[in-house]
């Protein structure tokens, strides 16, 4: 609810300048937003919790009676991982299959009502393979008339270049798949011999196996996939030689590590606030609220390097996990027993 007073008063503005309703704004907004702000939340929600609960146990002395009792630290842990695991189990569907759906509403809502730049286009310098052995070249497409300046088309074979076709510029003449080349050349290659046609201020129409939503694409687009269409999306990327998957694998990996967090984290609040201090509950959500905002940094510099540096996506997303993995074992180590 926080989340949503926060958002509502930094958006309210736009909302008043757009022909928009209240309804839309309840509907195509604000409900798809409970999901996608729930599942980035919950591994500190959890952790949270854990500390307010387990604090609470602590400072009215019934863990000392548990573990007096002859109960070991290790089975007074079962239910906090038994929970955490029904939990994360939850976020990974929510991850993988719900909150992608309604990701998709929310994302369309915002990048129509509130920023339009949202909705982006390959424009400048496009290459990739329409086949695997065919690669296409386009300096500059035009998104307003759907126009391909400077294109060429190569063909390979047996690793060597068997034609190149070239055309000054390349319109739509029927969606999806059938463009009109202007001013074009075929230049074909049969081992020494080379054969040029040049066909200046003619057209031609012709079939190619790319079409215009293949160069408009959402910024957002990966949050908006579910795991099965974000996979799909992967492979034909990197079929198609695109160099632009690496965001998408960094979502697809992040589906699976948070909810791994939430049982990380569980460990660490428990292994924090089982123990009775003078500070309390206080001094316990403090300590709970650094080490939470330590792994959300440490998770946005793990994945600023993977976009910006030689680091591989599933390293870098799982880096903070695998960290705090170790925290949590040192401090179960430490915990009151």
């Amino acid at each position: 609810m926080f989340a949503i007073v926060m958002d509502f008063a930094e958006r309210i503005h736009y909302f008043i300048g757009q022909p928009v309703t209240a309804r839309e704004i309840i509907f195509e907004y604000y409900l798809p937003f409970i999901p996608w702000i729930n599942g980035l939340m919950w591994p500190l929600f959890a952790l949270l919790a854990v500390i307010f609960f387990t604090s609470r146990m602590a400072s009215n002395s019934e863990i000392i009676s548990i573990l007096s009792a002859g109960v070991s630290f290790k089975r007074l842990l079962v239910p906090y991982l038994i929970s955490a695991g029904i939990l994360s189990s939850l976020l990974w569907l929510a991850n993988n299959y719900v909150i992608p759906i309604s990701t998709k509403i929310k994302n369309e809502f915002y990048a129509e009502h509130i920023k339009k730049t949202e909705i982006k286009t390959h424009s400048n310098n496009v290459h990739f393979y329409t086949q695997p052995d065919e690669k296409a070249y386009i300096r500059f497409y035009k998104k307003k008339d759907t126009t391909a300046h400077t294109f060429r088309l190569e063909r390979f074979k047996d690793g060597k270049i068997e034609r190149i076709l070239k055309a000054k510029r390349l319109t739509m003449k029927e969606a999806p798949f059938v463009w009109t080349m202007h001013d074009y050349e075929i230049r074909s290659f049969d081992g020494l011999n080379e054969e040029l046609k040049i066909f200046r201020g003619e057209k031609k129409d012709t079939t190619f196996s790319f079409r215009p939503s293949d160069f408009v694409y959402h910024a957002k687009e990966m949050e908006m996939m579910t795991t099965d269409d974000l996979r799909n999306f992967i492979s034909n990327e990197r079929s198609r030689g695109v160099n632009a998957a690496k965001k998408y694998e960094i979502e697809l990996y992040r589906r699976t590590s948070d909810p791994i967090t939430i049982i990380i984290l569980t460990l660490i609040g428990v292994a924090l606030s089982a123990r009775k201090t003078r500070g309390g509950i206080g001094l316990h959500l403090a300590l709970g609220v650094v080490l939470g905002s330590a792994y959300v940094i440490l998770a946005k510099f793990s994945a600023t390097f993977v976009n910006n540096l030689n680091l591989s996506p599933i390293v870098g997303v799982w880096l903070p996990n695998i960290i705090f993995f170790f925290v949590s074992i040192y401090l179960l180590y430490r915990a009151q027993k």
